[in-house]
């Protein structure tokens, strides 16, 4: 089974197209989970709106207990770091990282950025070794293949890659060094834009928004399902994985 972490980090607590001034990256991480689950119901979802119930802030005792070894800790340490604990918990368990963020003054929302700094923690997601100064970090989410899919709302547009605006969009370029630092390197981009301007533009980009939004569910569905069946047969088959190629 695959296991889906929901985040939703927009302000507006309703979905667009459903609830007046919802919000469109709401609406494409519900459209997102609602096909992969029709297709898989035995697939399970973990739901967070961290636009709606903010994760704390770190602070001077969350840093001293997250940089405390945990045979060090005194018991308060514990408390502190258990919302992080939590969050980090329900990272590690997903296989697929659906994110719903909108573009807010040219970078993620605070509360999506409270959530980031909360489970980019040593020891549970990031390792350090200052004795290999040349890679001193090791991602710890790198241990098995998990996905990360980033839907996006924006007020403009030409802030995609290779835009006009690229160059202001801090967004996606931001979650994904994030991702990576921690191990999760398969990562996807979809965006609704121009919801300044309304009208026929909007209705246009929502659209291929959601053709996407269903095409990559397909797409990473085939590609999971086909590769655990693969790796299903080499093990009935008493084949050791990386040492025998299908086309060969």
């Amino acid at each position: 089974m695959t296991h889906i972490l929901q985040l939703d980090a927009s302000a507006r607590p309703g979905r667009a197209g459903t609830h007046e001034h919802g919000s469109h990256s709401r609406s494409l991480t519900h459209r997102f989970v609602r096909q992969w689950v029709s297709r898989r119901p035995d697939d399970t979802v973990t739901y967070r709106d961290v636009g709606g119930t903010p994760p704390s802030f770190i602070d001077q005792p969350w840093i001293e207990a997250a940089f405390t070894p945990p045979e060090r800790h005194r018991p308060w340490m514990d408390d502190t770091l258990a919302e992080s604990d939590q969050l980090i918990d329900e990272l590690v368990a997903a296989d697929i990282l659906v994110i719903g963020a909108p573009l807010y003054n040219f970078g993620m929302p605070a509360a999506l950025k409270a959530w980031v700094d909360q489970v980019v923690r040593m020891g549970r997601t990031v390792e350090y070794d200052p004795s290999t100064p040349e890679a001193p970090f090791t991602p710890l989410l790198a241990d098995r293949p998990r996905h990360a899919v980033i839907l996006s709302s924006r007020g403009g547009a030409g802030f995609e890659p290779g835009g006009e605006l690229a160059h202001m969009n801090h967004l996606e370029p931001g979650l994904t060094t994030v991702l990576q630092f921690i191990g999760i390197t398969d990562i996807h981009s979809i965006a609704v834009e121009n919801q300044e301007e309304g009208g026929d533009a909007l209705a246009a980009s929502v659209a291929d928004a959601q053709e996407r939004v269903d095409a990559l569910v397909t797409r990473l569905q085939e590609t999971r399902y086909s590769a655990s069946a693969t790796a299903q047969m080499c093990h009935n088959e008493g084949f050791r994985p990386g040492l025998h190629r299908l086309d060969s």
